[in-house]
Parts: C-alpha cells; sequence; structure tokens
C-alpha cells in the first residue's frame, strides 16, 4: 500500500516509561521534580490497593510529603475549581494522577491550574469565553491503572457537567511529563471494566485510523494498536495474563497518542452528548456503538463517496482480522463489521435502552453530536443517519 506523505504534525507527547513493574519507578521520578506532591486518585481501587501501599510506603522513604484528592465518578467542573480552590496556595512541584480516565482528567485540569488559580470555566471548549490558557501548569505524571482512554498521552481534560454537556479543557501544556504505564495495573479491573474500556481503546484506534486528519505515522502506530487489541481484548476479558495484559496497555497508549494527533469520529462525536445527559460510562458508549457506527460510516461512504480514502483503511483492517490477504474491499470491511458484531455479544455491552435513553431523546442528542469528533469522521453523516445508529442500539 502506497502512503501519501504530505505535510503533518505530530504535537508534544508524554515521556514514556512503559513494562511490568514501571510503577516502581514513579517515586524517584516524582522525587526529581520536588518534595511536595499533589496526589490524585479514584476513591478505592488504587488507594486501598497493595500496588498503592507499595507506592505511598516508597515516598515515606524519600521523605516526600503529598496532599491525596480523591475522584468520584467522572470529574466535573465544580470538582476541578473547589480542588484548585483549596489547594493553589500549596506549592506543589508536581501532580500525579493514578486511576482510570477520570482520574487522569482530573488531575491534568487541576495541574494545569494550581498555579494561574482560574476557573476551568474559562477554558473548556463550547462553554463558556473560552479564553486562551497561557499557564504555567504544574508539571503533570499520568498512570492509567486501565486500558481505555489513553489520557496519559493527550491534551484534554474531559469534564462533565451531568445533565449539560462533557467538554474538554485542551492546551499542549497539559500533556503529561511522564506517562507511567504499568500492564500490572490492569490485575484488577473487573471483566466488564476490561471489555468497555478495550472497545474504547480499540474504537479511539480504528477512529484515528480513518480519520481526516490521519497521517502515515499516526497510520503506522494506530495499525499496531488496532493488532494488538484484536490479540488481547478477548483472551484478557475471558481470563487476565501478564501478555494480554501488557498488549492491552499498549494499545490504550496507542490510541491516546494517536487521538491527540488525528481527532476522532461519530462514535465519539455521540459518546459526548449521551455521557452528559445520561449517566453512561464512556467506555460502554464506544463499545455498544462501534459496531454500529462503522458499518453506517461505511455503508455512508459506498454509496456516495466510492473513492473515499477510508475505505481501503477499514478493508485492510478486516483483512488483517481475517488473515486473508486476497479478501476484496467491500467482503474485509463486512468481516470487519462482524467481527465489531461479535465483540459487542461477547464482552456483553449493553444497550443504550439500559440507562434510561428512549426514542425521544435521540434528537437532541444527535442535535449535541456535532463537536470536534464528528469533524474528523471521514463521512459527513445527517441526522438520519446518526439516528439509526442511536436506534440501532436503543
Amino acid at each position: 500500500m502506497s502512503e501519501s506523505f504530505a505535510p503533518f504534525s505530530i504535537a508534544r507527547l508524554p515521556r514514556i516509561e512503559f513494562g511490568s513493574g514501571t510503577l516502581g519507578k514513579l517515586p524517584d521520578i516524582a522525587a526529581a521534580y520536588g518534595s511536595r506532591l499533589l496526589i490524585v486518585t479514584g476513591v478505592r481501587a488504587f488507594a486501598e490497593s497493595e500496588s498503592g501501599a507499595r507506592f505511598f510506603a516508597a515516598l515515606c522513604e524519600r521523605k516526600l510529603s503529598w496532599e491525596h484528592v480523591k475522584v468520584t465518578g467522572e470529574p466535573s467542573p465544580e470538582f476541578v475549581d473547589a480542588s484548585v480552590s483549596a489547594l493553589c496556595g500549596t506549592p506543589f512541584d508536581a501532580v500525579i494522577g493514578i486511576g482510570g480516565g477520570s482520574a487522569l482528567d482530573a488531575a491534568k485540569a487541576i495541574a494545569g491550574l494550581l498555579r494561574p488559580g482560574n476557573s476551568v470555566m474559562d477554558h473548556l471548549e463550547g462553554v463558556g469565553p473560552e479564553r486562551p490558557y497561557h499557564g504555567p501548569a504544574t508539571p503533570f505524571i499520568a498512570v492509567p491503572t486501565t486500558a481505555g482512554t489513553g489520557s496519559e498521552a493527550t491534551k484534554n481534560a474531559v469534564l462533565t457537567a451531568p445533565g449539560g454537556f462533557k467538554k474538554s479543557f485542551r492546551d499542549d501544556k497539559l500533556v503529561a511529563e511522564w506517562a507511567i504505564i504499568d500492564p500490572d495495573l490492569l490485575a484488577t479491573c473487573s471483566p466488564a471494566l476490561i471489555g468497555a474500556d478495550g472497545l474504547d481503546a480499540f474504537t479511539q484506534l480504528l477512529e484515528s485510523f480513518v480519520s481526516t486528519r490521519a497521517n502515515p505515522m499516526t497510520d503506522a502506530l494506530a495499525r499496531s494498536g488496532i493488532m494488538a487489541a484484536r490479540d488481547a481484548l478477548s483472551s484478557l476479558y475471558h481470563a487476565q495474563s501478564a501478555a494480554a495484559r501488557a498488549q492491552m496497555a499498549y494499545a490504550s497508549l496507542l490510541s491516546g497518542i494517536c487521538l491527540a494527533q488525528t481527532g476522532l469520529g461519530s462514535v465519539h462525536g455521540l459518546a459526548s452528548p449521551l455521557g452528559a445527559f445520561f449517566p453512561i460510562p464512556h467506555g460502554v458508549v464506544c463499545g455498544t456503538l462501534v459496531a454500529t457506527a462503522t458499518a453506517c460510516n461505511i455503508d455512508a461512504m459506498e454509496a456516495r463517496e466510492t473513492g473515499n480514502p477510508a475505505l481501503p483503511k477499514y478493508a485492510e483492517i478486516g483483512r488483517r482480522f481475517a488473515m486473508k490477504k486476497g479478501l476484496d474491499g467491500p467482503d474485509a470491511r463486512c468481516h470487519l463489521v462482524d467481527v465489531l458484531r461479535c465483540w459487542e455479544l461477547e464482552l456483553g455491552l449493553p444497550r443504550l435502552s439500559a440507562y434510561g435513553i428512549g426514542t425521544g431523546d435521540l434528537p437532541r442528542i444527535v442535535a449535541a453530536s456535532r463537536g470536534s469528533s464528528m469533524k474528523t469522521n471521514p463521512v459527513v453523516l445527517t441526522d438520519l443517519e446518526l439516528t439509526q445508529i442511536l436506534s440501532a442500539r436503543l
């Protein structure tokens, strides 16, 4: 396959430490910034784990001090502002976020605002004045304990006002200084979390691969991540193994790198209002919509944009999944969609109606879906097509 080498740019990335046991490097990495730390985690998973106990003991051994903020559910602008208001008088040397996407996004936003001290509402895209962010940010270290969001590699902190909006505080200055990816931390994840988060990572990789802003470098990373997810997701869901944890942690990291450079697509466009209006986890949204949305994209392009470069990309992934080099375009794309539908069933992704979403809610969801992610979908979908995606998963 020939590649187009039109000009492209790659935004700043963290320094990355990947591998089993890399959490053990974190105390020394943190100490290099100073002795006063702010640690942001979820309520229990890491804070009450053996890994957490070892980490906090290591901080004590190095005579480091810290404040500990715990995030419940998805972070809101009010949570970020309250945390900043309570803590901005303390001269923290670094902020460490340890947890799933919610903990990392909260930590990222807090790290960005501790020194300026203003409200995050000043900077949220599509909400309020959208003032430019000038920083400075407190050095931020990201440690994911799930494999899904890729937040450790992105510049955006996603915040949710329940019932109102789900928007990003986004700037290159928010990118973590370090991303510490220790696959061992996935060992405490439940099968349901592995399934939903794993399909979130896969969706991010696939949407990045076919994005209108994709480039040869992100394509190479997305291919690698897609195949790692294919090889690991089902086995990790059914029976944990060190190899499968490493593959999914790797796929999740690459999904964050790719989405930060290329943007996403229709699944994430719909996920924004769904997550804002209803108590549905982001990974569940991605997992329950990806097969149907992919099929809709393919159908739309085959009907009206047969020369769209995303069509052969979908076919390429279908051939790779089928391990049949000669599989033609339409059949290869059908195979990809079939695999995604099988995952949807195998991993037990619930339908939207399980979260109280009904037919009457669809117009406002579609109306609120035309944000940044929808703009990089490979084909412009009509309101009717978006409604059909949602209807199929009610």
